[in-house]
C-alpha cells in the first residue's frame, strides 16, 4: 500500500532501525495526540511514515522535532505562529490541519488562525507575537531577516530565542517540503 509516493508501512513489516523510529513518534505525542498519528491498522500519517522510509533520516528528524517542540524558550503560542506561518507559506495542507488544533490549544483565537491562513497579520496579535510573525514570514520569502526584523526579534526573544526562531522555520520548511514532495495524504482530522 503506498502513501503518497511511498510505501505506507505498517508496523508488523519495521526493521529494528524503523521500529525505534516508530515507537519514538508515538512516545513523543502520547495517548492522546494532538492529530491522528496512526490509521486504524496503526501505520503512520504524515511525515512520520516517510521518517520510516529512511530511519537514520528519520531518528534524526524526530530528535529535531522534540527540540523544536518543546525544547526551546519559545512559549506554545509562538511556536504555533510560526508553524502556521509555514504552512500557510507553503500551502502544507497536513502540517496546517494538524497544526490549526494545536495552535487553538496554545491560546490562539479562531480569528487569528484564519488571519494566519489568510497570510495577514492578526490585529490582536502584540508586539511578541508580530516580531515572531515577521521574523518568520521573512525567512519563508527572503531566507534572510533585515537588520530591523532581526532586531525586533532578538529584541522579543533574545539571542538564543533567534536562533530557535530560524530553527523552527527551517525545520517546519523541511517537513513542509517532505509532504509535498512525497504527495503525502492528510488524513480526516
Amino acid at each position: 500500500m503506498r502513501h503518497g509516493r511511498i510505501h505506507w508501512y505498517t508496523s508488523a513489516e519495521l526493521s529494528p532501525e524503523q521500529r525505534a523510529v516508530y515507537d519514538g513518534v508515538l512516545a513523543k505525542y502520547g495517548p492522546h495526540p494532538p492529530f491522528p498519528l496512526t490509521g486504524p491498522d496503526g501505520r503512520l500519517h504524515g511525515p512520520f511514515n516517510a521518517m520510516l522510509a529512511a530511519p537514520g533520516v528519520g531518528a534524526a528528524l524526530q530528535r529535531l522535532s522534540a527540540a523544536v517542540g518543546s525544547g526551546t524558550s519559545l512559549s506554545d503560542r509562538v511556536r504555533e505562529i510560526v508553524v502556521l506561518a509555514v504552512a500557510a507559506a507553503r500551502a502544507s495542507s497536513f502540517e496546517w490541519a494538524a497544526h490549526r488544533r494545536v495552535a487553538a490549544a496554545a491560546g490562539l483565537t479562531a480569528d487569528e488562525i484564519a488571519a494566519l491562513g489568510g497570510h495577514a497579520t492578526p490585529d490582536s496579535f502584540g508586539a511578541e507575537d508580530r516580531a515572531a510573525l515577521d521574523f518568520a514570514r521573512a525567512l519563508l520569502r527572503d531566507r534572510d531577516a533585515s537588520d530591523a526584523c532581526h532586531a525586533a526579534a532578538e529584541a522579543a526573544f533574545g539571542e538564543a530565542g533567534v536562533v530557535e526562531l530560524i530553527t523552527l522555520v527551517g525545520y517546519y520548511d523541511l517537513v513542509a517540503t517532505l509532504l509535498r514532495t512525497l504527495r503525502v495524504p492528510v488524513p480526516e482530522m
